[in-house]
């Protein structure tokens, strides 16, 4: 499929009302596309010359001989080189950005809860923005995950970035962005995800305003679609609604900065050009964004309930079948309709590690308030969690009809690594010191002469 934008040699301030970005539909898909006609070569990937003096260059995600089942790669056509726009790389300021293994506070074994962080009012970039909440694994090893949240007030001007150590799976919550990437542009709101996969620069810019959400940094294996077992071929995340960018390009020539997180460092390098130069490209390894409303849940008909992994969006797997690096759930708009059942989620202790955040609306197992859009949860491996009495006691006292719920969207980074919280976590005022005792206020029924 060839689609052609025009390039991006105009300032970004001058181009974001002209460019409409085109996307590519299904997940996966070898794409291929041009934003100038012809400059993709035919039957081969690295002709002698190519087309408008172009350079030929692989990005591969995953190794060479990976199974074709695995196996990622892409070829970029761009005006420049990746190694040409290499300078003399220095440590930048990390911020608040935190790489697994990062031990900075031994917190009591509890659940977690934390308000929303407030966005500050100074101009705050995506990569000044970045405020790390856990860890889990380790980066070096490529297993495990970062929880991040993002807080930005300006958009990346003449900045570029990208990251070795991972992925990045970005939830808005509020505000919207687009992410100009060296294989297109990709516009999110609240309620769509994103994802970049590690090693393709972006360019992080505010549509309409300051701008906050959740980032999952994913050191493991490539997100991919979960199995969906006896389920069989339908529902779920359907590949067709994922969207890839067509290829847009800058050609443009001025003082820029480029940043690299590599080994849990942020390096930075002065140069004169912008890095988001490809002008055509094929493959399967892309950035990609996906509308989360278009998820199409299932669950019980009749009484009960199915696990949680039936609302798995995106799964990172691990070396162990069946165990995730990560999995991307979200609990979204649906009906109830069990008999006999308590319906919201059940009490439980679990292996697996829960980082939780609400996009918006109420979640249905923390009715009693506290929980709310913008915050976020931890419960970690083996340790309990379930609803709080508020919600206990209406799911089990309320008249049991077919019920829909309405304008909500929660989500979950779920990891089998335990979590680490990280010092800012650890010391913000956002963090509810009150949260690990919610479970006390639970009553007592029990009544040994009583059925």
């Amino acid at each position: 499929m060839n689609v052609q934008n025009p390039p991006l040699n105009q300032t970004s301030e001058r181009i974001e009302s002209a460019i409409q970005p085109g996307y590519m539909s299904g997940f996966g898909n070898g794409f291929e596309t041009e934003a100038l006609p012809g400059a993709l070569p035919i039957g081969r990937n690295s002709p002698q010359k190519c087309a408008y003096g172009l350079y030929a260059e692989q990005l591969s995600g995953s190794p060479f001989t990976a199974p074709r089942t695995t196996n990622e790669r892409t070829w970029l056509y761009r005006i420049r080189p990746t190694v040409s726009h290499w300078g003399q790389f220095r440590k930048a300021d990390s911020g608040l950005w935190r790489t697994a293994p990062a031990t900075e506070v031994e917190m009591p074994i509890a659940p977690m809860r934390w308000d929303p962080i407030p966005i500050p009012d100074e101009p705050v970039s995506f990569l000044e923005g970045i405020h790390t909440i856990t860890t889990a694994g380790d980066a070096g090893s490529q297993a495990g995950m970062g929880a991040h949240v993002y807080l930005i007030t300006r958009s990346m001007v003449d900045e570029y970035f990208y990251n070795a150590d991972g992925e990045l799976l970005f939830v808005p919550q509020q505000g919207s962005l687009r992410l100009w990437t060296e294989f297109g542009i990709i516009d999110i709101e609240p309620g769509e995800i994103a994802v970049v996969p590690r090693g393709v620069k972006i360019r992080v810019e505010l549509s309409d305003g300051p701008a906050r959400g959740y980032l999952c940094e994913n050191y493991g294996g490539a997100f991919t679609l979960p199995e969906r077992g006896p389920i069989g071929a339908n529902c779920l995340a359907n590949p067709r609604d994922f969207l890839t960018p067509v290829a847009a390009y800058e050609d443009r020539d001025a003082p820029s900065k480029m940043y690299v997180k590599w080994g849990g460092t942020l390096w930075v390098a002065d140069m004169d050009h912008s890095p988001l130069d490809v002008v055509a490209w094929h493959g399967n390894y892309a950035p990609y964004k996906y509308d989360l409303r278009r998820y199409s849940p299932v669950g019980p008909v009749l009484y009960d309930h199915a696990d949680p992994s039936i609302f798995t969006v995106l799964t990172s797997p691990s070396e162990t079948p069946g165990t995730a690096n990560i999995d991307f759930v979200i609990f979204p708009e649906r009906w109830l309709v069990a008999e006999n059942t308590f319906r919201p989620p059940w009490y439980h202790m679990n292996v697996m590690s829960e980082f939780m955040g609400l996009i918006y609306g109420v979640y249905d197992a923390k009715t009693g308030g506290g929980f709310v859009p913008g915050g976020m949860s931890l419960h970690n491996t083996m340790l309990p969690h379930g609803p709080d009495m508020d919600a206990f006691e209406k799911a089990s006292n309320v008249e049991l009809k077919p019920h829909k719920l309405e304008g909500t969207l929660a989500f979950m980074f779920e990891t089998r690594f335990p979590q680490k919280v990280t010092a800012f976590a650890a010391e913000t005022e956002s963090l509810q010191k009150e949260y690990a005792s919610y479970g006390h206020k639970l009553k007592k029924h029990f009544n040994p002469n009583q059925r």
